[in-house]
């Protein structure tokens, strides 16, 4: 929590201002009861009516006081809980997006999304509620209590006597209740799991007729969701009760000694009817603080939550620069790379590239193609070895040099909900020439002139309203309309005829030639006419060499050449 109030300190003098104003405000409600008792045992046994009318006048204006500067003072506590919870999700979707590969896979995307809506809003909550509540109800509180006791100590001491045993329980349950909602706060990063993962693959769902399968196993984390705040609720909901029976016991005991007091005239009614006012200020008091105290439960967990990513140690930091003329474009140097510490998932990897060369990456699934591209645009930090370009150890470039070297098509990439032109575009505002020849060398320009809009057609969020061949050819002319030094196509073309794909190649050759290319592809005849070609398999280099020289030395790209295209010349091509 401390982290969070650290947001609140800019705040400080404005919400001082606010409080201030609660404070008045709370004084004059303090006022009006005082001002009965007055009224009705000073004031009315002298039947002077303009005193009774001028005291009247002064209840109606402590009134209106006390209305607007609630009004008021709501108005900046609420101006102050949306700034500063503006400002935490903010630095939190920062963080998000600074954390390295491993650190979003530890903390879970559903966690992060949860982090950043939920939790914020406890704290936007919590925040409102403290600066409401927060001087108002202790000051109600201990304001009924003081002027009770100047009113009537006999009586006042009957109701002081229930407080300590009201602080002790609202203590005891609050610290069963806090880390309920932790467990709570991890039931919804689930739900909100369930439902991304259907959301995302409904089209699935759907085709496999799984609606009413993936509906169960939402009710099963929905149920847990709802048990689990059902039990935090309990706990902390207990409160009310407990301070319901114990105040009513206390103003049962407040009547009965007040009555005898009356009887034995040792004190006024107007004190008695005043009393009870001033009781009615105090329960609602006690109700307030209550609140708050469940409030600061969720709360504190969410703050904790959250203090966990902002607090988030930087995982890839910039080294010092190490840089050895090679005279390669990228080189990498004996790199292994573990996920878990463990066992390697890549290992001995050894090549490679000139300015200007494409390298072809063929491997059988999980064999770590993805992972060695993640390496090379430092998504994870290398176990062993080193990844240099142009001489330059990735670890000493900083990050956002680095990732501007790279254009990217991955596998499974997105598209926004906007125009065409903006999803190739991408922010970058690029000049339009750019852009339209990065459509022509994707082979994307010939549907988009057909479509009404053209490069204004709207599409939909993950491009729904294109197909599959449409969606990475405006993939593959966004990662090309930057100009990058490196181009990077993760399997990008998988959907896409031979020809098509080998005029996109030829295209890419002809018109971006200084830019050094990698693709990832399960054909081989994407790969073959690359400069290079890497062979993986389980994380170890097979092969490394032209096409012809494969077919020569490598086994499984023989059979794989064979299979897929025969074993006649195209295959030796």
């Amino acid at each position: 929590m401390r982290k969070i109030l650290s947001y609140v300190r800019p705040y400080a003098f404005y919400m001082s201002v606010g409080m201030f104003i609660k404070f008045v405000g709370a004084l004059m409600d303090l006022a009006l009861p005082y001002i009965l008792a007055y009224l009705i045992d000073d004031v009315a046994p002298t039947k002077n009516v303009t005193a009774i009318y001028l005291w009247g006048v002064v209840m109606l204006i402590c009134s209106i006081i006390a209305w607007v500067t609630n009004i008021v003072a709501n108005r900046m506590a609420s101006k102050v809980a949306r700034d500063t919870t503006r400002s935490i999700r903010h630095d939190l979707y920062e963080r998000i997006n600074n954390l390295s590969c491993r650190q979003t896979d530890e903390f879970t995307i559903p966690s992060l999304i949860s982090r950043l809506t939920s939790d914020t809003y406890n704290i936007h909550r919590m925040l409102g509620m403290m600066q409401r509540l927060g001087v108002r109800a202790p000051i109600l509180l201990l304001g009924g209590v003081v002027v009770t006791l100047i009113m009537e100590p006999k009586l006042a001491l009957v109701l002081v006597s229930t407080l300590p045993i009201l602080a002790v329980g609202v203590v005891y349950i609050s610290r069963k209740g806090i880390p309920m909602y932790r467990v709570l706060q991890t039931a919804i990063d689930r739900m909100v799991r369930v439902v991304r993962d259907n959301i995302t693959g409904i089209r699935v769902i759907k085709a496999l007729s799984k609606t009413e399968y993936e509906m169960r196993r939402f009710e099963g984390v929905n149920e847990e969701v709802s048990r689990k705040e059902r039990r935090a609720n309990i706990v902390m909901g207990a409160t009310n009760p407990l301070m319901n029976l114990v105040l009513n016991f206390g103003l049962t005991a407040v009547i009965v000694t007040g009555a005898f007091l009356v009887n034995w005239g040792q004190t006024e009614p107007g004190n008695i009817i005043a009393f009870l006012t001033l009781f009615t200020i105090i329960l609602n008091a006690l109700m307030s603080i209550n609140r708050m105290f469940v409030m600061y439960s969720q709360a504190s967990a969410s703050a904790q939550r959250i203090t966990q990513v902002l607090d988030a140690p930087m995982d890839l930091e910039t080294e010092a620069p190490d840089v050895v003329d090679t005279g390669d474009h990228i080189r990498f140097e004996n790199v292994s790379f573990s996920y878990n510490g463990k066992q390697n998932n890549l290992e001995g990897i050894d090549f490679a590239l000139k300015h200007g060369q494409t390298l072809g990456i063929m491997g059988a699934t999980g064999s770590g193609k993805t992972t060695l591209i993640q390496l090379l645009q430092r998504f994870y930090p290398v176990s062993g070895g080193a990844i240099r370009i142009d001489g330059a150890n990735v670890n000493g470039i900083e990050p956002k040099r680095l990732h501007t070297m790279f254009g990217v098509a991955f596998q499974s990439d997105t598209l926004f909900a906007d125009t065409i032109y903006e999803n190739i575009d991408f922010g970058r505002n690029l000049p339009k020439e750019q852009i339209e020849l990065a459509a022509r060398c994707a082979q994307a320009a010939d549907f988009i002139d057909k479509l009404p809009d053209g490069y204004q057609h709207m599409l939909t969020s993950k491009g729904t309203n294109l197909s599959g061949g449409q969606k990475q050819r405006l993939l593959i002319a966004r990662a090309l309309a930057g100009r990058p030094e490196i181009l990077i196509l993760d399997d990008s073309s998988s959907a896409l005829d031979y020809q098509t794909d080998a005029k996109m190649r030829r295209a890419v050759r002809e018109h971006y030639p200084e830019v050094t290319t990698i693709l990832i592809a399960q054909r081989v005849s994407s790969v073959r006419t690359s400069d290079l070609i890497l062979v993986l398999d389980e994380g170890k280099m097979l092969g490394l060499g032209s096409h012809q020289q494969l077919m020569e030395s490598c086994e499984v790209y023989r059979e794989t050449s064979y299979i897929q295209m025969g074993g006649g010349l195209d295959a030796q091509a």
